[in-house]
């Protein structure tokens, strides 16, 4: 199914692949990793690559993406003393071995832009700002630290923060939201980028379909360039669904439409927004 679903992205004006890193799926028992079938990623990016087009991994590990406890393996909690996106020994830890080796396996695969490959940008954490305030200090440490972190793999890629405004160094803080046209980074030597741009929204159990025209988000993207952005993802290119408990959060439906371009059945919708947009 993914080279259809590339293929259709492509025809859609889409030159770069924005894709999570969930580490559940990958890791879902403590040292035993899953990286076959669906969740073989090196082989997804190469068939991106093998497509023409640019990726954007988003290691997170913490994604949200309303996948179940976000992304983070449920085995965790079994480690003693363990307090999870927070500085905090034991999960930094965990996360540290586990970014490493996804790091290692694209090196391996030579996967970087550096080495030839598709991956033109990299993420660490996800929307961390929303919940720093409740950690307090060990919040702001957390942060300077998933940074170094970040810096300290050698990816020679640049490295983003969503939705963090005090994202420190080079790392590039950028915006998610349905308008973005506002946003500035918090530095002037960083680009305007748009890693979000919510095509739709997620189905809940007895809430309405989620709807957003086309020509609402191509108006959006053409603003978002027109005042000085350089990189804007749409957020859901194509959703999918979330098989068995993979669903996170209350009353979320296992379908991850999100009204998006590419429906949850691989179907092209039309208009789409870059339809509109030519």
């Amino acid at each position: 199914m993914w080279p259809a679903l590339i293929a259709k992205s492509k025809d859609g004006g889409i030159d770069v692949i924005e894709t999570y890193v969930f580490w559940n799926g990958h890791e879902p028992e403590k040292r035993q990793f899953n990286f076959g079938g669906r969740f073989d990623l090196v082989r997804f990016l190469k068939t991106v690559q093998e497509a023409g087009l640019y990726v954007h991994l988003r290691i997170g590990p913490y994604a949200c993406a309303e996948w179940n406890y976000g992304g983070l393996p449920v085995w965790l909690h079994a480690i003693p003393g363990i307090a999870v996106r927070t500085d905090n020994e034991p999960f930094k830890y965990e996360m540290q071995t586990f970014t490493t080796k996804i790091v290692d396996m694209m090196k391996e695969a030579k996967l970087f832009a550096w080495q030839g490959g598709p991956i033109i940008l990299t993420q660490i954490e996800n929307e961390y700002q929303q919940v720093e305030q409740y950690y307090g200090e060990k919040g702001i440490s957390y942060v300077n630290w998933a940074v170094h972190l970040a810096l300290s793999l050698n990816t020679y890629t640049p490295w983003v923060m969503c939705k963090q405004t005090d994202a420190p160094g080079p790392i590039i803080n950028t915006c998610n939201d349905f308008y973005c046209d506002y946003f500035q980074p918090n530095s002037p030597g960083k680009p305007k980028m748009w890693t979000e741009n919510w095509a739709g929204w997620f189905q809940t159990f007895g809430g309405r379909t989620p709807h957003r025209p086309a020509e609402d988000v191509a108006f959006a993207v053409a603003r978002f360039f027109q005042r000085g952005g350089t990189f804007q993802n749409y957020y859901m290119y194509h959703g999918g669904t979330n098989f068995g408990r993979t669903s996170g959060g209350p009353f979320i439906t296992t379908s991850y439409d999100y009204d998006a371009p590419i429906d949850e059945y691989g179907m092209q919708e039309f208009p789409t927004p870059n339809f509109v947009l030519h």
